[in-house]
């Protein structure tokens, strides 16, 4: 074959492959696609599914419990206590807890805190423990100017009664990693290293990391390296596409098929979490393509 005809099929085969591709990863156009989309998709069964209710309050919750049973989800996630019952009754469980009182900027890193959260933190556990939910989060907080490693020692002195009391009731406490540039200026558990540390420091078997991907991807870069490095400690993982915090399609960044093998492999069998904010007309075929493609 000469030179100038091996270059042109290539360039053909090149052209034909990128179509595929485009024609694979792209969002569907119009309401029959997203509706065959759901259709016609089944899940493989390595990955426990879940979603963020917060990225669809503006719909009735047993809405979306019913919409998220008929795709194979099994968790409605980051819900409060007053929700949890209507959950578990129409056969879901919640992948992680929170509450009223469990704030994001001023929190475990503050010594003011920490008797102020105590018994509220007691009583979730044990409601979570009673309902058979297992992981509830928690967040450092804001600097607030406060220096890294004091912050690390303040939130572990605050959270130092509340694991252990998480370690009677069979709980895990998730600390949130975050980024600070974009979306939660100032947060303190910023980096998985600083996260990791406090896990050490902390020293239990039920505290852990929440890993947020789309958050460490813009604080780290490094995702499928750091997942493996660290896998130890975290126990949870949320998803969410880079830039903007939406649709895990093309538009974004991050390949997540790759990402959430790489979680598989390392033999995690929690849940992952969809958190994206959809801007697709058909907010649940989106959820839908989110999972199809987390489902390796």
């Amino acid at each position: 074959m000469k030179r100038r005809t091996a270059i042109r099929n290539l360039a053909v085969g090149a052209g034909a492959m990128t179509t595929l591709m485009n024609q694979s990863c792209a969002s569907p156009s119009d309401t029959a696609e997203k509706s065959k989309l759901i259709e016609t998709s089944t899940l493989k069964g390595n990955v426990n599914h879940s979603v963020c209710r917060w990225c669809y309050s503006k719909m009735p919750l047993e809405e979306l419990i019913d919409a998220s049973k008929d795709m194979g989800i099994k968790s409605i996630e980051i819900t409060k206590p007053d929700e949890w019952d209507v959950i578990i009754k129409k056969g879901l469980t919640v992948g992680m807890g929170t509450a009223d009182f469990i704030s994001l900027t001023d929190g475990i890193n503050n010594p003011k805190n920490h008797e102020k959260v105590l018994q509220p933190y007691f009583k979730l556990i044990e409601k979570a423990s009673d309902m058979g939910i297992k992981n509830i989060i928690c967040f450092s907080g804001n600097r607030n100017g406060l220096d890294d490693e004091v912050g690390l020692e303040n939130c572990a002195v605050g959270l130092d009664k509340i694991v252990k009391h998480a370690e009677k009731h069979n709980v895990m406490i998730a600390m949130e990693l975050l980024n600070s540039k974009v979306n939660h200026k100032d947060y303190q558990c910023d980096k998985t290293p600083w996260g990791v540390k406090l896990v050490e420091k902390i020293s239990s078997p039920n505290f852990k990391l929440l890993y947020d991907i789309y958050h460490m991807q813009i604080m780290e870069g490094d995702v499928i390296a750091t997942i493996k490095k660290y896998q130890d400690y975290i126990c949870h993982y949320h998803t969410g596409g880079v830039p903007g915090r939406n649709e895990i399609d093309e538009t974004q960044e991050l390949y997540y098929p790759a990402i959430i093998k790489a979680i598989v492999d390392t033999g995690y069998k929690g849940f992952l979490g969809q958190e994206f904010i959809p801007t697709w007309d058909d907010k649940m075929a989106a959820l839908k393509h989110g999972v199809m493609t987390c489902d390796v």
